[in-house]
């Protein structure tokens, strides 16, 4: 059981993304033969194997693809967060690149802030930066 929040595992390939977090930076992977994003981070790109990937910054500004909101029973750290959401991010830049995250109302804002009613797919969000730890902070989503 945990006690806190979930913290990633941060492998050599997802380092620089968090890395880019920290400070205050959506990073994501390009393919360098296609030009393609490519997200989670990985190794290889699918795209062109054989071509080399590299790390970009994107504007962190995205439309809601979709939500849920879970409920009780959860771990317990989250048990007294919920009902919460958690959302699936298109990123401007390219649609079919997503990430998921908390919608908050502002930075720094409890994740259960945003009534689930009051989410709608396609509205329109930017990436703020929520600290962890004085050495991770991961993505949330506000409204615009």
């Amino acid at each position: 059981m945990s006690d806190g929040p979930l913290i990633p595992v941060i492998d050599e390939d997802a380092a620089p993304f968090f890395e880019a977090a920290r400070r205050g930076e959506l990073r994501v992977q390009r393919c360098s033969r296609s030009g393609r994003l490519v997200f989670p981070p990985r190794a290889l790109s699918p795209f062109a194997p054989e071509a080399p990937l590299e790390w970009v910054r994107v504007a962190g500004r995205g439309t809601i693809w979709s939500f849920a909101v879970p409920h009780p029973p959860l771990l317990p750290y989250y048990a007294a967060l919920a009902p919460y959401n958690v959302v699936v991010v298109a990123l401007d830049e390219d649609p079919s690149v997503r990430l998921v995250g908390n919608l908050v109302a502002r930075p720094g804002g409890p994740i259960g802030e945003i009534r689930p009613a009051a989410i709608r797919i396609g509205a329109a969000v930017r990436a703020v930066f929520e600290p962890l730890s004085p050495d991770l902070a991961i993505p949330r989503w506000i409204p615009l």
